[in-house]
């Protein structure tokens, strides 16, 4: 998964959440746009739209940015700056089996996780179906039990730890068998799980799932007008032919698509922007 686009209404407040709170470093910022991540890797990409509203709580959209971190210490340190500094923006902590999860709210009302994985020799797979659960997970144990004194320095300081990526985008859309119709009939990912009518766990490579798609909120909703919120969601191939083996498929199947020879853009059902790009 590439980086996640928001459309916000204060890019201020909004760089300020993710480069203090999250701990994600700003990468640039040229006028209305801000590019947030770790190292060389763009994570969150903030586009300034004061003419866009919130959407209704009912809509289609995202439902949270996934933001993986590559050790316990340095997940630790971001979910303790994020309480440190935004205490309020905290909504839930769940062990997956496959992963440690921690949600928040951003100013805006985006919804973030930040998680880290179990190594995959722990990963279960039954039928394909890779099993997953909702476990409640102590945050203050878990600081206890990881959050480190370099940790506890690093979110002090807001600089954060380790390597972070785009783990996963989890979206809210309207019906679970459109969205599978979509993302994996055409799209091309593998169903990883399903929860009946509820939600869908798809990824690539055996990963447990690079998206995931619910009706928790949004049970019928057609599709999005322009909004604050989600902008585009990124996904990377591993090369160029892929991409035009992708560019083949979608329109056999009338998916219409904007091409300009780097990157394959499209709309879903409900019309969230998906991009698609050769990651060499």
């Amino acid at each position: 998964m590439g980086a996640v686009t928001l459309k916000v209404g204060d890019l201020d407040a909004m760089i300020r959440y993710y480069r203090d709170g999250v701990t994600l470093e700003l990468l640039s910022h040229d006028g209305p746009v801000a590019v947030l991540g770790r190292g060389t890797t763009p994570i969150v990409i903030l586009e300034f739209a004061p003419e866009l509203k919130h959407a209704g709580p009912r809509s289609a959209g995202l439902f949270h940015t996934a933001i993986l971190f590559d050790s316990r210490e340095a997940l630790a340190a971001a979910v303790y700056s994020v309480a440190l500094k935004y205490p309020g923006t905290f909504t839930g902590s769940s062990d997956h089996l496959v992963s440690e999860a921690f949600y928040f709210s951003d100013p805006e009302g985006n919804g973030v996780e930040l998680y880290f994985d179990r190594d995959r020799s722990q990963w279960s797979w039954t039928h394909g179906q890779i099993e997953m659960a909702t476990i409640f997970l102590d945050p203050n144990r878990y600081l206890s039990e990881h959050l480190t004194q370099g940790a506890t320095d690093a979110a002090t300081a807001g600089t954060g730890l380790g390597d972070a990526i785009v783990g996963h985008v989890h979206l809210s859309v309207g019906d679970i068998p459109s969205a599978r119709e979509f993302y994996v009939d055409r799209l091309g990912f593998e169903t990883t799980s399903m929860y009946g009518s509820q939600a869908l766990f798809v990824s690539a490579g055996g990963y447990h799932h690079h998206m995931a798609m619910n009706t928790w909120n949004s049970a019928g909703a057609g599709r999005r007008g322009p909004a604050l919120g989600l902008g585009k969601v990124e996904i990377l191939v591993p090369g160029a032919d892929d991409l035009g083996e992708l560019g083949d498929r979608m329109s056999h199947y009338g998916v219409a698509t904007r091409d300009d020879g780097r990157t394959l853009a499209f709309d879903d059902p409900w019309a969230n922007l998906i991009e698609v790009r050769a990651a060499d």
